[in-house]
């Protein structure tokens, strides 16, 4: 038999290792996403930035992706050239005037690669590098990260990927159905990419109800799907989409403690936009959030 004070003592030990070990789980699934790569630090959506996620030891790399002339899947935000930060061929500045008449679904991958994304940097985000790149195909995005993970020896991440789709544009600035969009993102991420490393996420519910659909008739293959809102609630989410998403991705500002919870309840993630801040993702932590997407994966260290 053990003395009292060993006994004790014993507790004592066990309880400090499985803290620790609780800890640590904690730590390991809070999920981190790098917001365009690292917008904040680098030319935003661009293979650099990416690069510059990585290095900071993100989770997932989050994106958005376009369709060209050419019926390519390109990475890019807007489905025109940004004027805060896009350059023409000829080294002048998009203007604002002009910029939604440079429509990425009336250009080519060829001629879109043409636009400078980072030389000038962008003024929202003062830290930002500049440097000379562009828009890539969502390819050569995936291909020159899984190479330079491989280079690196880091751990392998996840991809959210957002397909920027408004119905008001059907026809417009992407394809005429939410079919055929899908269908060419969902073709080009398979050949590269197992689908348990792949989350896709749109605020279009239409997008995300075709992904289900084929899904459950086993023409894609089980992809996380997250739903991007900006205040809606998880119950009006739920029943709007008419099945429960992998995540709710809300914005950060909107979530309280009674979504998550309501979430969680269900076995939904939660996993708010964009939170800049380490305060502010401090907060997010202690609402019980699974993680968190962020312009600035160095700031996420400090939490």
């Amino acid at each position: 038999m053990f003395s009292p004070t060993i006994q004790k003592m014993k507790k004592i030990a066990l309880f400090t290792l499985f803290s620790a070990i609780a800890l640590t789980t904690t730590a390991q699934t809070f999920e981190i996403e790098g917001h365009r790569g690292a917008r904040g630090l680098m030319p935003e959506n661009t293979i650099p930035a990416f690069k510059k996620a990585l290095d900071l030891g993100v989770s997932t790399l989050e994106l958005d992706v376009c369709i060209t002339k050419d019926k390519q899947v390109v990475v890019s935000h807007e489905p025109y050239m940004n004027a805060l930060y896009v350059s023409k061929p000829d080294g002048t500045p998009v203007t604002k005037e002009e910029e939604k008449s440079l429509n990425l679904f009336q250009m080519t991958a060829d001629e879109i690669r043409k636009y400078d994304s980072g030389k000038r940097g962008n003024t929202q985000f003062p830290q930002q590098q500049k440097q000379e790149t562009f828009k890539p195909l969502l390819k050569d995005m995936i291909a020159a990260c899984e190479a330079y993970i491989k280079e690196k020896g880091l751990k392998s991440v996840h991809y959210n990927i957002e397909i920027k789709s408004e119905e008001k544009e059907y026809g417009i600035s992407q394809p005429n159905t939410v079919e055929e969009f899908s269908d060419l993102v969902y073709q080009e991420i398979i050949r590269q990419l197992p689908a348990n490393r792949v989350i896709l996420q749109s605020f279009d519910f239409n997008v995300l109800k075709h992904w289900k659909k084929q899904m459950d008739a086993g023409k894609y293959k089980k992809i996380v799907l997250s739903a991007l809102i900006v205040s809606k609630s998880p119950a009006n989410t739920f029943k709007d989409l008419g099945f429960l998403p992998d995540v709710y991705s809300s914005y950060f500002k909107n979530l309280t403690k009674e979504q998550v919870d309501a979430c969680h309840e269900k076995s939904v993630k939660v996993i708010p936009w964009t939170v800049n801040e380490i305060e502010e993702m401090k907060q997010i932590k202690a609402l019980g959030a699974d993680g968190l997407i962020t312009d600035y994966p160095d700031r996420a260290k400090g939490i």
